[in-house]
């Protein structure tokens, strides 16, 4: 079953896409946002052109382990992607899932003047990345 993770931000959405086994995460484009309708509706679109089976949103927590700003963004975009599509959807802690992409960037020996700019997809395939392990050791 193919696995779409959303990397909700606040000005861009970015997407990635598992192999058809869920096991390998890869990077599918990045979308600007519109409102939560429209960018529901287009990553129930994409979902459903790629034969997702699932949508996994990444929520960011505060210290206290309670969604913070953008987290609570992320639990509404996916209470929205809910009514426009049946395909399950799911969130799951994404801390950390854009230094862990700006790290990858740096171990991937990506010069500093090209790791500038947007990771919202790279992001989304650490969100994927980390969600695919933890279903793989049972969490």
């Amino acid at each position: 079953m193919r696995i779409l993770a959303v990397d909700h931000g606040e000005k861009r959405i970015g997407l990635a896409l598992s192999d058809p086994t869920a096991t390998i995460a890869s990077p599918l484009k990045v979308i600007n946002h519109v409102s939560r309708v429209i960018d529901a509706a287009q990553v129930a679109a994409l979902a459903g052109e790629n034969e997702a089976g699932m949508i996994v949103i990444g929520q960011s927590f505060d210290e206290e382990g309670r969604p913070n700003l953008a987290g609570r963004r992320a639990a509404r975009f996916a209470e929205e992607l809910k009514n426009q599509t049946d395909i399950p959807v799911e969130l799951f802690d994404e801390s950390f899932s854009t230094q862990d992409a700006r790290a990858a960037r740096i171990e991937m020996g990506v010069s500093r003047r090209r790791r500038s700019g947007h990771l919202d997809e790279l992001a989304a395939v650490m969100i994927l990345r980390s969600y695919i392990e933890a279903k793989n050791s049972g969490s």
